[in-house]
């Protein structure tokens, strides 16, 4: 691609009243537009292109943006909703409708985009994250969340849906803006807010699969295969016959995202159920046409992989066999922290829960880099040895690891607010790109659950079935809300009132600290310092960070220093000539602690009394259960 993309398919304003058609249809004989007007319903019939096999189109005078219109795939036939629709006023069933791209006054023309190693995520749900559940009601909360320290709000899917609520991956519209939260124009706004705040805006899209409920795409064409499957439904067909043009549409899609609404970053959700053995893999080409894209339109732009498959090659470039993606989510760091510090044990937790496992977690992302795993009963994952730190997203709750729960339970209703503070401390001092899931930043307690609003009551059956047959593994009985009930949903949206009232406030102190001090301490950026682990028993970990040469080599060394059990733990500190200083204790009362300061021994006097920063003489560190330290090396 030389030069600046562009839609061709749907409906494309080819004037202010002019609007061509075009669609793939391989399978019609005789398409037809039928636009609704009003004296009725009109139908234009649609021509074949010529050296474009199965893709018709037709040029319509005298409508514009605003007309409904649907494709009728052979005369008498139903009248459907087009797949690349940019907007769905009346839901997944209805009629699609022109949208001018061009119409929205863009006001961040300043804006060039965000590297990875600058992000530091906040995933949101729009229809959880305020009472309203639109567009419009986030942009009032953007300039807090810059001030807490994010760089960037990841959303999750907006592609439309059938009902007006759900988590988004079952969403059948790829091109069309979910109605319920405010359509086209209120996507482009939050984006643009944002900007002007100086927030990146990364979209989760869907590629592995298509919801059940108003999907049409077999009547168009093969845009599925049945050689192989998903566990959430049938795969899309990215290496099968007349596989090119869906191709197409999907990387079209991800290209329409980064052009149309200025978005800095897609996540691909699980690209393990992308199943495609070309030459040249789907991941690497949606990589290579947005990043050459960005660029021609003057911005960078990120792309990120949701993945279970702890495989590098996911982000190596091109000259290491690799796909080229910006970076991929490393479930293995939540998985470790969370079994260690909740003690739970049941289906992938089983893998996790020791000391050893995080301190892993914080040497190289993939604990299981081929090592053998219980819970899958075979080797798993490919060491990642040599891959910037910076190529790893992690968490310690996002929606999966929440919502894929019977109750929803964030960690501040699993976890004491001590043990809370360390899980903040272990996440936000990691080597990696850290994610962090909306409210988790003031300790809300209301769960997050899985919730829908289909119309078909099989489908509603399905969904109750499935849900309850995918906790089994987890012991977590049959106690599972209705994902169709309004009240689920309900139930899950945050509840910013706490965020003001103790201890929530000091939950919310401790995150907006802690990632200050990674904003501007060098050491605590990926990849600018060289990091060493060490653990013992009980339950302590410290991760140094020293300086790499040209890089931070003007900044004195920096531990962090974690006690992740439920006794005092005496830390082997490392040497330095001129000692350490206390940056910062998640024990502080300002956060909710209990002021215990940890406290130095003296090597040369070890039944002396106690005292605080002997920097000098001190070679042990005596740490209160579940609390984390940062200290800083003096200067000479």
């Amino acid at each position: 691609m030389s030069t600046l993309w562009s839609l061709e398919r749907g409906a494309q304003l080819e004037s202010e009243n002019s609007v061509r058609f075009t669609v793939w249809a391989p399978r019609s004989t005789a398409p037809s537009v039928r636009l609704r007007t009003a004296a009725g319903n009109v139908d234009h019939p649609l021509r074949a292109v010529d050296g474009q096999r199965g893709v018709f189109t037709a040029c319509v005078d005298g409508i514009g943006a605003g007309t409904r219109y649907s494709f009728v795939l052979e005369p008498g036939a139903r009248a459907l909703p087009d797949p690349a629709s940019r907007w769905q006023p009346d839901g997944v069933h209805g009629a699609s409708c022109v949208v001018d791209p061009s119409r929205y006054a863009w006001t961040d023309a300043s804006w060039s985009g965000i590297r990875v190693e600058e992000l530091v995520i906040y995933e949101l749900h729009v229809g959880t994250f305020t009472p309203q559940g639109t567009f419009a009601a986030v942009i009032p909360r953007l300039a807090d969340l810059r001030s807490l320290g994010v760089t960037a709000i990841e959303i999750m899917p907006v592609a439309q849906f059938p009902g007006d609520r759900n988590w988004g991956y079952d969403g059948v519209g790829l091109y069309a803006v979910q109605n319920s939260y405010g359509g086209p124009d209120g996507l482009r706004a939050l984006v643009d807010a944002a900007h002007s705040v100086g927030l990146a805006v990364i979209l989760d899209v869907v590629y592995n699969h298509v919801g059940p409920e108003g999907n049409y795409l077999d009547a168009f064409g093969p845009y599925f295969t049945e050689k192989y499957r998903t566990p959430w439904g049938r795969a899309l067909n990215y290496d099968d016959a007349e596989s090119d043009a869906v191709r197409r549409f999907v990387v079209d899609n991800a290209l329409y995202w980064i052009t149309e609404y200025h978005i800095d970053g897609l996540r691909l959700d699980a690209v393990h159920g992308i199943f495609d053995f070309s030459a040249t893999h789907l991941l690497e080409e949606i990589a290579d046409a947005v990043h050459t894209q960005s660029a021609l339109l003057g911005r960078s732009a990120v792309v990120i992989a949701e993945s279970d498959l702890n495989d590098p090659r996911l982000v190596r470039g091109a000259s290491e066999f690799g796909y080229g993606l910006d970076a991929q989510w490393s479930d293995d760091f939540h998985h470790a922290v969370h079994a260690l510090i909740t003690r739970e044990s049941n289906g992938y937790y089983a893998d996790f829960g020791s000391l050893e496992a995080v301190a892993d977690a914080l040497r190289e992302p993939f604990v299981y880099d081929g090592r053998y795993s219980c819970y899958r009963r075979r080797t798993h994952g490919k060491p990642s040895r040599g891959v910037p730190r910076r190529r790893f997203v992690v968490a310690i709750q996002n929606h999966d690891q929440i919502g894929n729960r019977a109750a929803g339970e964030r960690l501040a209703s699993l976890l004491t607010l001590a043990q809370l503070r360390v899980a903040a401390a272990l996440l936000l001092l990691s080597p990696y790109v850290p994610l962090i899931f909306m409210g988790e930043e003031f300790g809300e307690t209301n769960p997050f659950l899985y919730f829908v609003s289909h119309g078909d009551e099989r489908l509603v059956c399905a969904v109750r079935e499935g849900r309850r047959a995918e906790f089994a593994s987890f012991g977590w009985g049959d106690d599972v809300p209705d994902p169709q009930d309004d009240a689920t949903f309900t139930r899950s949206k945050l509840d910013w009132s706490k965020a003001a009232r103790d201890p929530h406030n000091r939950v919310l102190a401790l995150y907006r600290d802690l990632l200050a001090l990674r904003r501007d301490e060098p050491l605590l950026q990926p990849d600018c310092a060289s990091v060493s682990v060490s653990h013992g028993h009980p339950g302590w970990i410290t991760l140094l960070r020293t300086p790499v040469a040209g890089v931070t080599s003007y900044v004195n060394p920096l531990v962090a220093v974690f006690n992740c059990s439920d006794g005092e733990s005496c830390v082997p500190m490392p040497a330095s000539d001129h000692g350490w200083h206390l940056r910062l204790s998640t024990d502080a009362p300002a956060y909710g602690g209990n002021g215990s300061a940890a406290a130095f021994v003296s090597s040369a006097q070890p039944d002396a009394p106690r005292r605080l920063l002997e920097p000098a003489t001190a070679s042990v560190l005596h740490m209160a259960p579940w609390t984390a330290s940062v200290y800083q090396a003096a200067a000479d």
